[in-house]
């Protein structure tokens, strides 16, 4: 299966982020945690050029935290600003704003030296569907501005918003890219929730997600789904993992959808623990 999703709305997102871009004097770049490359929009990096960023590592308490401090390793060897954060909770916010600030003290002091009155550092942020930005957005803010939702592409036009005397955000819609080069990009991103499930076919999904915790979290499959051994074909993780969760039709036969979306359920909502998707650093 390949899955693309581009709603037009995006393609007039980019246009708008490369207008408004000199507005801003640096960049925060929302991805995922459990997901920090194949979340992280390539277009980005074009959009940008050599504008400030930090990379935000949300959603830090959903991901495996061991992967996380070498994903946080690999990024600061290719010399990016980097954190991981959790908007939900707050974690990792205090920092963000102040590396922004050590980042921009070269430029504001040259402002100073010119005679210009200190302003509010203005940033933008940028990031892929669902990945966070209004939560973020409402963390800094101390109140709901920012629209919020579970449902990617909540967020449709650009807003300027007040954070105290030192911030002035520039939210933007999220922005997926056109087509994604790695199929395997696809199935993580609609597995973390970063695509509409019902442009999906859930029973792929929930394939790739069994066999990805097959492969790399055996473990917590097994601990979490009651295998004394994990099956080799699919159809019978199905009807064990159906059958263990009460995802039956009339006459006892096993309903596969309402399987798939069991286990993915299971998978965002944290029953199997902390995940990482992206384990190639």
């Amino acid at each position: 299966m390949t899955i693309q999703w581009f709603p037009g709305h995006m393609a007039k997102a980019r246009r708008e982020v490369t207008e408004k871009l000199k507005l801003v004097d640096i960049i925060f770049e929302l991805v995922d945690a459990r997901i920090p490359i194949s979340s992280a929009n390539p277009m980005i990096d074009q959009i940008i050029q050599q504008k400030p960023r930090i990379k935000l590592l949300n959603k830090a308490d959903m991901a495996d935290k061991h992967m996380t401090a070498r994903w946080i390793e690999h990024f600061e060897n290719q010399n990016q600003h980097v954190l991981a954060i959790d908007a939900q909770t707050g974690a990792g916010l205090d920092k963000m704003i102040k590396m922004a600030e050590s980042i921009l003290k070269p430029k504001f002091d040259r402002m100073r030296a010119k005679g210009i009155k200190p302003r509010a550092i203005r940033a933008m942020i940028v990031g892929i569907p669902n990945v966070g930005k209004s939560t973020l957005i409402n963390r800094l803010a101390k109140k709901n501005i920012a629209k919020t939702g579970n449902t990617p592409g909540v967020t449709k036009a650009q807003a300027w918003i007040k954070v105290g005397k030192v911030l002035e955000l520039l939210d933007t819609p999220g922005i997926l890219w056109p087509k994604f080069e790695d199929e395997e990009v696809g199935y993580k991103l609609a597995l973390t929730g970063a695509i509409k499930d019902t442009i999906l076919n859930l029973q792929d999904i929930a394939v790739y997600g069994l066999r990805f915790l097959q492969s790399n979290y055996p473990n917590v499959l097994m601990e979490r789904y009651q295998f004394e051994t994990i099956p080799e074909e699919i159809v019978d993780m199905f009807e064990h993992i159906g059958r263990l969760r009460g995802c039956l039709m009339a006459g006892g036969e096993i309903n596969y959808d309402k399987t798939a979306e069991t286990i993915i359920r299971d998978i965002r909502g944290q029953k199997l623990g902390n995940l990482t998707f992206d384990i190639d650093v």
